[in-house]
């Protein structure tokens, strides 16, 4: 078993190691949104290597950083995360005139993420909730707690990630596809 408990940087970076060598092994370790979210985590690299993480809890994977590299073997691992989607509520842009409309308005959203058992973060006026279910439904809901398009918006996890604190990634990726999810839908 390789243990890793730090990452040599990122594929995508400049400052990433020379990796110019021409037929390097380049092995992947695939980790679903909720097993990146973890500090301890064991997993088979896409070669077949038992890949064990041992990382701090402060540090927080990112998609192609550089897990292990052995330049006398010519071996590289990286690691390539898989998040979902996440839909992004902007309080902010509800240009509320008293205090009390926007609370009535954060409060209203968090019965209706209550309601459906979805998972959010809250990061200043923004309220950022992992996509379970199809867009569609999740529109669906929204406008049945009327919310209309622009008061919300879809964008990718990666676009989310770089916003959040790793404890705050943990929350809104961690065991996401273990949630328990059900709709209501007002006709």
């Amino acid at each position: 078993m390789y243990l890793i408990e730090r990452t040599l940087g990122n594929i995508n970076s400049h400052g990433a190691l020379d990796l110019s060598a021409e037929d390097i092994k380049h092995d992947v370790l695939v980790l679903e949104q909720w097993e990146a979210q973890k500090s301890r985590c064991r997993k088979k690299s896409q070669f077949g290597y038992d890949i064990g993480l041992s990382l701090d809890r402060h540090l927080r994977l990112n998609d192609g950083d550089i897990l292990l590299y052995d330049k006398n073997n010519r071996y590289l691992l990286t690691v390539k995360i898989q998040l979902r989607r996440v839909m992004i509520v902007d309080l902010g842009l509800f240009g509320v005139e008293k205090i009390t409309d926007l609370l009535t308005r954060a409060f209203e959203l968090g019965h209706a993420l209550g309601n459906q058992h979805w998972k959010a973060v809250i990061k200043g006026y923004c309220v950022f909730i992992p996509i379970v279910v199809a867009d569609k439904m999740l529109a669906s809901v929204m406008k049945s707690h009327g919310y209309t398009e622009g008061q919300y918006y879809f964008t990718e996890g990666e676009k989310v990630i770089p916003l959040l604190t790793p404890s705050e990634s943990r929350l809104l990726f961690g065991g996401t596809e273990e949630a328990h999810t059900h709709v209501h839908i007002d006709h």
